[in-house]
């Protein structure tokens, strides 16, 4: 039992230094207020985490596996480009603009407050979840869906998906799963396009009784396939 009260004042710790950090930035929110905004002593706080730094690094890579978990469990199930992808966009909206929503701001805008060591290890985390990314991206530009820079795509893609935490409101104009297929849409338009020729080639075979692609069509009447 005491390991379960011990997890759930770490817990409380996390969201609590994440919410100030965001609120007044890393450099600004001491140990003093954070202990204080859990009506706690700064020894009781240092008990839990031996420094400040110690308590961002211990934010960011919560927020990264909440991001990468959120990511693969959308996957399950999926295996055609279109919805991996859509599903990708939405998964990462979904945690970003959550009720993590503080601790992952917080890990997106306080970098430079990491000392290189810490840096080093945080980013180890997030290389992993980009790489999650590299795969259906790396497969679109094959099919000529995006630009040929993986890198540049993934980095775009992922550039425009965090920058919602800068703007997004609940209960706006758009919820999370309208943001999401809007977004997929602009991000990709070509897969959201081939993905649609595709349907409609395949209804109109169905309906004549052929296949979509005959034996001797020419590079013209291929539909890249997205399966």
């Amino acid at each position: 039992m005491a390991k379960v009260r011990d997890n759930g004042r770490k817990d409380a710790i996390l969201a609590t230094a994440a919410s100030q950090f965001r609120q007044r930035g890393y450099e600004r929110t001491s140990v003093r207020e954070i202990a204080q905004a859990l009506g706690m002593t700064s020894g009781s706080l240092f008990y839990h985490f031996a420094t400040k730094e110690e308590l961002l690094v211990a934010i960011m890579e919560e927020g990264v596996r909440d991001i990468m978990q959120s990511v693969r469990d959308g996957l399950a199930g999926e295996t055609r480009l279109p919805e991996r992808l859509l599903s990708m966009v939405r998964s990462h909206l979904k945690a970003l603009l959550g009720t993590r929503l503080d601790a992952m701001t917080v890990l997106l805008y306080e970098w430079r407050s990491l000392s290189p060591t810490a840096q080093t290890r945080v980013m180890a985390s997030r290389d992993a979840y980009e790489a999650l990314w590299t795969a259906p991206i790396s497969e679109a530009a094959a099919l000529g869906l995006v630009d040929a820079d993986v890198v540049l795509v993934r980095q775009t893609v992922l550039g425009a998906l965090n920058w919602t935490a800068q703007w997004y409101r609940p209960g706006g104009r758009l919820d999370i799963d309208t943001l999401a297929q809007r977004m997929y849409t602009m991000l990709f338009p070509r897969v959201v396009a081939s993905d649609v020729q595709g349907a409609a080639c395949a209804s109109r075979s169905k309906a004549i009784g052929t296949p979509s692609e005959s034996p001797g069509a020419g590079p013209s009447e291929t539909v890249p396939s997205l399966n």
